[in-house]
This record gives structure tokens, sequence and C-alpha cells, in this order.
């Protein structure tokens, strides 16, 4: 073999260990995560199944239920009841596009890197510390809150920090609205803290929260009456239903015990003085004399 089609060959086998080395890691960086728990929640429409590996791009949906994403090796996210959100990522961070509903993210001081966006609003876990923060949108508002660490908001550059213990509200500029502003898109955002709401802005917000929560709650229970209602009415029915059949069968024990005393006694009556009458009415129960029932009108 010549020294010119051994170095073709040599650089052949070289490229191709590089384009396999390169699937992986191809492979590898459009993986989100995978499914840590879930109930009542889809990807693409299919059934979110426990283990199930989550890529960028996929689109999660959450009804009466909940997911539990684990992002990377540490990192963590819940996705409540009525929520619809997307992922993304590129080279540094996991993005979840929340289009509705909540999600609460733990996140260590190190790991893969997440961030949640909710229309122009970007939250992510600050640097250096653990972080446990949640953001749900209510109403056409965004609400933050920080159990642990500390999370940065930013709303179209505009930066805001929330500490542990803190909750903040996000909503669109009335008056911006009135102008002819967009809102979320032109109008501007304000930030509402939770120490500065004055006549319970916020506690009206997290109230209405409460409120929806109770509600399911009521209609759970609701629904819970209804159906013991109608398992007693089914059982009145059923109790009903089994006395009137014991009534029938008892009328029909005594009709056939009469027909065989009748029958008894009309065969002994034609039978008198002949051998081999062998009916014997009941004790107490004597058959009439003879002749009553053949003659009687």
């Amino acid at each position: 073999m010549s020294t010119k089609s051994t170095m073709v060959r040599v650089v052949l086998l070289t490229l191709l260990l590089g384009v396999v080395a390169s699937v992986p890691a191809l492979a590898g960086s459009a993986v989100i995560g995978s499914v840590a728990g879930s109930m009542n929640a889809t990807v693409g429409g299919q059934s979110l199944l426990p283990n199930t590996t989550i890529f960028s791009g996929d689109s999660l949906q959450v009804r009466d239920g909940v997911a539990v994403v684990a992002v990377g090796n540490s990192s963590r996210m819940v996705f409540g009841r009525d929520t619809v959100a997307s992922f993304l990522k590129d080279a540094n961070e996991v993005t979840v596009l929340l289009s509705q509903g909540n999600v609460s993210m733990f996140h260590p001081n190190a790991g893969t890197s997440v961030r949640v966006k909710a229309g122009d609003v970007s939250i992510v876990p600050a640097a250096g510390f653990k972080t446990l923060g949640e953001v749900a949108m209510l109403n056409g508002s965004i609400v933050v809150s920080a159990k642990e660490g500390s999370l940065q908001v930013n709303d179209r550059g505009t930066t805001k920090n929330v500490a542990k213990g803190q909750t903040i509200v996000i909503s669109p500029k009335t008056a911006d609205a009135k102008k002819g502003g967009s809102g979320w898109g032109g109008g501007g955002s304000t930030y509402l803290e939770a120490g500065a709401l004055g006549a319970g802005g916020l506690a009206a917000v997290l109230a209405g929260i409460g409120i929806s929560r109770a509600d399911d709650a009521r209609n759970a229970a609701n629904s819970a009456i209804t159906a013991a209602n109608a398992a007693t009415a089914a059982a009145n029915t059923a109790n009903t239903t089994a006395a009137s059949a014991v009534a029938a069968a008892n009328a029909a024990t005594a009709a056939a015990n009469n027909a065989t005393f009748e029958a008894g006694c009309t065969y002994n009556d034609v039978t008198t003085g002949l051998p081999d009458s062998p009916y014997v009415p009941p004790t107490g129960q004597p058959c009439p004399y003879p002749g009553y029932l053949i003659y009687e009108d």
C-alpha cells in the first residue's frame, strides 16, 4: 500500500472519529433535564412519565396536577396546576418560557444556570446563593417571591432584587394603558414591593390566588357532596327495591302455600273413603269439612 493511500485513510479515519465524537456533544446540548415526577401533565401532547428526557423546544402543559423537572445535577423546577411552559437551552443556561400558571425553582449556588421568562420579564437566581423562589402569572400581573436566597428581576432593562422573604408584583401601568400604550409591550411596568403596597395591593393579588384555590376546594367539596347524595339515593332505591322484592317473594310463597293447601284438601275430599289420601294439612290448619272445596260458590 502506497504512503499516499495510507495518509488518505488516516485523514478520513480522523475526520470520522471527530464527527462521531461530536454527536453526543451536539445531542447533549439540547437536553434540558429529566422528569423527576408528574401528575396530569403532558409534553407535546404525550403523557409525561418519570425519567422522561426534556429537550430544548419541548412544550409542557400541566392540568390539575404537577410536574417536577430536574435540570442539570442539582436544580429543580416545579410546575403547578394550569401551567403552560416551554424550554430553551443555550451554552450557558436553561430558560423556561412561562405562558401561564406558576413555577417554583430551586437552584444551588452552582450548577446549570436557570432563568424564567414571563412576557418581557426575566427572573434569575442571584449568583452565589442557594435560591428557592416562585414565579406566578395572575390576571395579567406577575408575582415573584423569594423563599430562600435572592432573585433578580429584569423588565426591559430595569432590574430589581427580590431578597429572601420578599414578594413583588409586576403589573402593566394603568396610566400608560389609558394613553394608548400597549401595556407589557410598550407602556412599561410597575414594580410593587411587599412593604409599599399601601392599602393591601399585594394582599389583594395574593388573596386572588387564595380565592382561586378556595374555589377549587369548594368545587371539589361540592362534587363530593353531590356524589355522596347520589350514592345515598341509589342506596335508598336499592333498599326500596329489595323490600319490594322481599314482599313479592313472601306474597308468592303465601299464594303457593295456599294453592298447595287447597289442592291437597280437595284431593282428600274427593278421595274420602279411598285408600292412600296422602295430603296432611299443616298443624292447626285442618281442611274444611268434606265437600266444602268442591261445592263452594
